[in-house]
């Protein structure tokens, strides 16, 4: 099932979305969900009217941002990042973070579950993580062709998920 699908799925009583996401330009594939990130805010950027939809971008300290999602009041917070699944470069995967094991998160200072508890204990939204296997994460690195392919592809099927709330 394609991530387009699932989250079609979970969102589908959605009143407010927040987009929130994560990485490290300097760390090549790491990069991902950065760059998915600043495209999706790019496109609402160019609709100029109020949205029901706002990006942030939490680069690799996420939870200096909790404070501005909590005032934006989301009912639902889609968290994009690389996460090594130990699948083939690229893969895309909708994780379930209150069940998922083995799943790493190692940019971040503050792991991805404890700031989604965080959150939901300040506004009780719904926490959608989208994880894409980086092939490297190596330092001034570039971006894998497996990676980049991904990234396009991702790109477009949130956009066209989330279009209802710009």
């Amino acid at each position: 099932m394609g991530i387009k699908t699932v989250l079609r799925g979970k969102l589908r009583n959605a009143q407010r979305v927040a987009v929130l996401g994560i990485g490290s330009q300097l760390r090549a594939d790491d990069a991902a969900g950065l760059m998915i990130a600043q495209e999706l805010k790019a496109y609402i950027k160019q609709k100029k009217k109020r949205s029901l939809l706002k990006v942030f971008l939490g680069e690799t300290a996420p939870e200096n941002l909790t404070g501005q999602i909590k005032k934006f009041k989301p009912t639902h917070l889609i968290v994009i990042d690389a996460v090594d699944f130990h699948l083939e470069t690229g893969a895309l995967r909708v994780v379930d973070i209150c069940t998922e094991a083995g799943v790493s998160f190692s940019t971040h200072r503050v792991p991805i579950g404890i700031l989604r508890d965080y959150l939901y204990k300040s506004i009780q939204c719904e926490t959608i993580l989208i994880g894409m296997q980086p092939g490297t994460t190596e330092f001034c690195g570039s971006l894998s062709p497996g990676v980049q392919d991904s990234t396009r592809a991702a790109c477009k099927e949130i956009r066209e998920v989330l279009k209802s709330f710009i």
